[in-house]
């Protein structure tokens, strides 16, 4: 029966995601669920210990694209320097990478934290419209609060 749980609960979440327009969870979803339905559930391990890392590298590649293809000119980047906005955004930029490795830390020193973490992502994305990429940095405010105890 539980085996049928997370199956439930996955096609549950795959539903949702899909009637309130997101695309990127729901996607997610019907992969994973591919994965378990099938062979491929022995790659599982793999997912669970390299995916973090996979989808960091990914993100990275998509949000420094613009620099690589030359639409974003490097010349434009130098100049944004200037600007305070840009300064705040490197300095909350540090503050994020750190919350994040902070985050996938206190994730694998803490694993009964993500499922807390998951809801809460699933409810933000579902409700207020928000991305998934929220439980790392979750995580790193949640490891702030518990830190020491």
């Amino acid at each position: 029966m539980a085996a049928y749980a997370s199956t439930i609960i996955l096609i549950c979440l795959a539903v949702l995601s899909y009637f309130v327009h997101n695309n990127a969870v729901t996607i997610s979803i019907l992969i994973l669920l591919a994965i378990k339905l099938t062979p491929l559930a022995t790659f599982f391990p793999v997912v669970e210990k390299q995916g973090i890392q996979v989808g960091i590298i990914i993100l990275t590649v998509a949000v420094m694209a613009p620099l690589a293809s030359g639409s974003l000119p490097a010349s434009s980047l130098i100049k944004s320097f200037m600007d305070w906005k840009s300064g705040a955004a490197i300095i909350v930029g540090v503050l994020v990478a750190w919350l994040g490795a902070r985050g996938v830390s206190f994730m694998s020193a803490q694993p009964s934290i993500i499922g807390g973490l998951l809801v809460g992502t699933v409810i933000g994305v579902a409700f207020f419209r928000g991305v998934p990429v929220g439980p790392l940095i979750a995580a790193g405010i949640v490891s702030l609060m518990f830190a020491g105890k």
